[in-house]
Parts: C-alpha cells; structure tokens; sequence
C-alpha cells in the first residue's frame, strides 16, 4: 500500500509539474516558478502526513504550528522584521522534525533529500568563510567596474578586507594571546554571529515579500524616487521601478479597463536641476501612459517623506482614506520601504524591479546596515551584553583560573 502511494504522489507532482505553466501562461500574472514550488510543498506535505498516518504519530503537528504562526503573523502584516525570525523558526523545527522521522521510516525519498542536504552543509563547512571572502572580493571587483568607486559601492569590497583581517587575527590570536585576552577577542566572533542571525532573518522575509501579488484593484501605484543623472535624467536603476509600475497599470488596464494612477514620488536635490518626479512623468509619458493618470509629488527628501507625501496627495485626490495603493522599487529596497510606509500608516505593499545580480549583495548590505540604524538602541544593547558577559569571563579567568 505504501509504495502504490508513493508512487500516486509522484504521478500526480509530475502531472503538476508539466500542467502548471501551460495554467499560468494564460493568466495575466504568470509567476509558474511560484506555484511550481507551492505544488511541490504541498505534494511533499501530505507525503509525510501520510508517512506519520502510517507510524500512527502525528509529530507533524508541531512544524506545523509553527508554520502557521509564521503564516498568521506575515498575513496579519507583512512588513515585519519578526515574520523572518519566525519563518526560519520554522525551518529549524522542520529539518529536526524530517530527520526524526528519517529515522523512525528510513525512507528513501527522506534519505535522497537528506544526502543532498548533507552535501550542501558540509561544502558550506569546507568553503564557509573562506569562499565568501573569495565571493566579496570578486563582487567589489565588478561593482567598482560597472557602478563607481563611492562608499556606498564599496561595502563588498570593506567586508571582505574586514572578514580577511578577522581570519588572519583569529589564526594568531591563540598562539600569541593569553585565555583571557582571548575571551576578551571573542567579543567580535559573538557580535558578528549576532548580526549574521539578524541578517539572515533580513534577508529570508526581503526574499518572501517579492512574492507579494496585489490584486488588480488599485487605486494607486507610488513610484518611489531616487536620483537623477546630471541632475535631470532618470536613471536605469530608477526607470526599471517606473517599467515595473507601468506593467502593472497595463495589466490592470487589461484586466479590468480601470486603471490605476500613477504617482511619482520624490523632490529636488541640492545636485538636481529638476524634482525626480518631474523626470520620472516625463519617462513615463515617453513610454505612452496619458498625462491624466500621472500624479507628482516633489517635496519628498526620502523614503519615509516619499510615502508620508504621498499618503496626503493620494487621500486628496481620491477624497477619502479608503483608497487601496501598492508601490514600487528595486527589489533590494522593497522589504525597507514597506518599513517606511508601515511608519507612515500607509497600507501598502510593494512590488520589485528585478536588479543586476553583481548588484544585489552590495545593494542588500546598503539596506541591512540602514535596517539596523533604524533599531540601533537595541543592537548596541545586545553587543553590551556580550561584550559584558565576555568581559566578565575574561575576569574570572584572570583571577581564578590563571
């Protein structure tokens, strides 16, 4: 009976996996991949159910509570740093929760995901730090050659010479320092793990909001601002993010011959001899959207004005609050800027222009070190109390173990 259902679940996932993009082709929002790993999620899911059915337990349950608490929380309000810390909570529990039940079924399906887990973890082990140094000096190179030598290019590039520094003062440090000087150095491996955890909990729910699919019903898209070339001509950057908004007002135009408005955000710069928003209508008008469906708002300096201004420009226009808005940016930027709108009591919810890969690991360590800006009281308490705890060990092994 097991194998005639493993062998249903297998058929009906290949069924899936031809079917889904013959599907998604004839819709207005294709997006395959994405079903394609939801049809896989959900085969593999009741797989395992099946398997627990099988052992009559029901351990299963307990992933499971936790990836509805990730889901209750991130559609309660996705602009949230926790939903990451809670999706990888998930993550934890369920490759425990696969590898107890590995051991109870010794399946093969279970093995063969579970080698090639192991495959992958034990390169990160053997290449680890080493190969992303390697990867940051390689990518400083190229963000230097396509994008200019200014500091905030240059982010890469400083983390690698800082990881190479750190590598090359951890070989020594325990051949030249005393145990207590040494406790005293393992205040940076414990800050800097600290920070990869909040890192990654960062980038795991930056990686989730680009699956945000807001429905053809707007009644505006905010396109957010950055600067201009010369002062007055948009750049690639910053035309993807009005390309992206124009394809969805096509889309909804096509979808329901109600299209929404689109509303240029951002004011003029000191170096700038005309407000972004400015450029950004006229970009837009060259590539045929009408005049009457195109909103300015020039005052903004930022991120944060970009949606407080335009939140006042919108609820004029529309004559009320109760008007539904989506905005737009690079897909590095996204997650950050729902902060900003969720700080401006704006409901809305972004969509992201696709970015050069070369640019995305300099671009997403720009918005990491600006999300920590924005909670840095309590990073700074948080490295407090590790360098406190060291500091006190430091002591103990000072005075009483030395």
């Amino acid at each position: 009976m097991g194998n005639y259902f493993s062998i249903i679940i297998g058929v009906m996932y290949l069924i899936g996996v031809f079917l889904i993009p013959k599907w998604r082709r004839k819709k207005l929002k294709p997006n395959w991949k994405f079903y394609e790993l939801l049809w896989f999620s959900l085969c593999f899911i009741f797989y395992v159910i099946y398997l627990e059915v099988q052992l009559q337990t029901y351990y299963f349950l307990i992933p499971s509570t936790f990836l509805f608490l990730f889901l209750f929380c991130y559609f309660k309000e996705k602009r949230r740093l926790v939903n990451g810390l809670l999706f990888n909570l998930f993550l934890v529990v369920g490759m425990t929760y696969l590898g107890s039940l590995l051991v109870r079924t010794v399946n093969p399906l279970l093995i063969l995901l579970a080698g090639i887990t192991s495959i992958v973890l034990i390169l990160l082990l053997l290449i680890g730090l080493y190969g992303l140094v390697v990867f940051l000096y390689w990518n400083a190179i190229v963000v230097m050659k396509k994008e200019g030598h200014s500091l905030a290019n240059l982010l890469t590039l400083l983390l690698a010479i800082g990881l190479t520094v750190f590598l090359v003062f951890s070989y020594f440090s325990s051949r030249i320092l005393p145990s207590w000087a040494s406790l005293l150095f393992g205040i940076l491996p414990f800050s800097m793990f600290y920070f990869f955890v909040v890192f990654y909990n960062f980038l795991t729910i930056s990686i989730i909001y680009q699956f945000n699919q807001p429905n053809y019903e707007q009644d505006f898209i905010i396109v957010l601002g950055s600067g201009l070339i010369d002062g007055k001509t948009v750049p690639p950057l910053l035309g993807k993010r009005i390309e992206k908004a124009i394809q969805f007002y096509k889309a909804q135009d096509r979808a329901t011959l109600n299209p929404p408005k689109i509303l240029m955000s951002g004011g003029k710069g000191d170096d700038e001899h005309i407000a972004e928003s400015l450029a950004m209508k006229n970009y837009a008008l060259e590539k045929g959207i009408p005049e009457k469906d195109i909103l300015v708002e020039t005052n903004s300096k930022n991120t944060l004005e970009n949606m407080k201004f335009s939140k006042e420009i919108m609820e004029a226009s529309f004559g009320g609050t109760n008007f539904k808005a989506i905005f737009t940016t690079n897909n590095f930027h996204l997650f950050r800027a729902g902060l900003f709108a969720k700080m401006a009591h704006l409901k809305a919810d972004g969509i992201g222009a696709k970015t050069a890969f070369y640019f995305l690991p300099n671009a997403f360590l720009r918005e990491f070190i600006a999300i920590i800006m924005m909670r840095k009281r309590r990073h700074l308490i948080i490295c407090g109390l590790i360098s406190l705890m060291m500091f006190l060990l430091a002591l103990v092994d000072l005075f009483f173990v030395s």
